[in-house]
């Protein structure tokens, strides 16, 4: 497992586990935790949740999964904008500390830009990190626009991530985003990284995945693997998935297959919208 520098200097796995829709059947409840926790023990180690991810529900099934092995895991929660007040984001971090069964995130992110301002909300988060319940802070779904703003605030510079929509289809944050966030250090994650499986139905990536031995959830994880400031957390809700997602590790892209998918799917040649899910 390779691994991506934050801001701090840490450094964290660059392939880690999303959770969305996780937790919200129990008839998957067992496997899910089985994915997840083969994923820990193979080094995807970092495991990204939310509480609007099923209301709370795939905070409590890390929970399970995480039990007796905390101190293995770098973990990530995210808190809902009408929930990013100075008060209400405290409220909202001890909640979702209790689903986890927890007493610290490592990593805590506004889920996206609401009506709160950002100064009240870097704020709330700066309290939070002196009490020690959080390590780090960052952002999710933040454009170029928001991020200008966000540094400007007292105690903005200090944003450890952004996390975006980023995946082979969804390329518009290289034109202004992504290039943004390297001038200044900061690592993008990217979520996900193959559509919610959409990609896998490329009939493009499906021809390039067979011509060079891989699967096309590994051609596209891959592909976003090869960038070296970019932290990538797919889903897996069984392990059969979760191993194949790890088997992108096995097979980084050439120059010349970067260039076959850069034929595929184009990059983007002016400035775009942020795209979200």
């Amino acid at each position: 497992m390779h691994t991506v520098s934050l801001p701090s200097g840490e450094r964290v796995p660059a392939l880690g586990q999303g959770t969305w829709m996780l937790g919200e059947d129990p008839a998957r409840r067992a496997e899910e935790i089985a994915a997840l926790q083969e994923g820990i023990e193979r080094g995807a180690t970092l495991i990204d949740t939310a509480e609007m991810y099923g209301e709370g529900a795939s905070e409590e099934l890390i929970a399970e999964a995480i039990a007796g092995r905390r101190e293995q895991v770098f973990l990530v929660s995210k808190v809902y904008p009408h929930n990013a007040s100075r008060r209400a984001t405290v409220a909202a971090c001890e909640r979702s500390l209790a689903r986890l069964g927890t007493d610290r995130l490592d990593l805590y992110l506004l889920h996206w830009r609401g009506s709160v301002p950002l100064a009240e909300t870097v704020e709330a988060l700066e309290r939070l990190q002196a009490a020690g319940k959080i390590r780090h802070w960052g952002v999710s779904n933040l454009d170029p626009d928001d991020m200008d703003e966000l540094v400007a605030v007292p105690g903005g510079a200090a944003v450890a991530t952004d996390q975006v929509l980023y995946n082979l289809g969804r390329r518009g944050i290289e034109w202004d985003l992504l290039p943004w966030l390297r001038a200044r250090g900061i690592p993008l994650m990217a979520y996900s990284p193959i559509e919610q499986n959409r990609l896998l139905r490329n009939a493009g990536l499906a021809g390039f995945a067979r011509r060079h031995g891989m699967t096309p959830a590994q051609a596209a994880l891959a592909w976003l693997l090869g960038n070296d400031d970019v932290i990538v957390i797919p889903r897996a809700g069984r392990r059969e998935h979760l191993r194949d997602n790890l088997g992108a590790l096995e097979h980084p892209l050439s120059a010349g297959q970067r260039a076959e998918l850069d034929q595929l799917f184009p990059p983007p040649r002016g400035p775009r919208p942020l795209d979200m899910l």
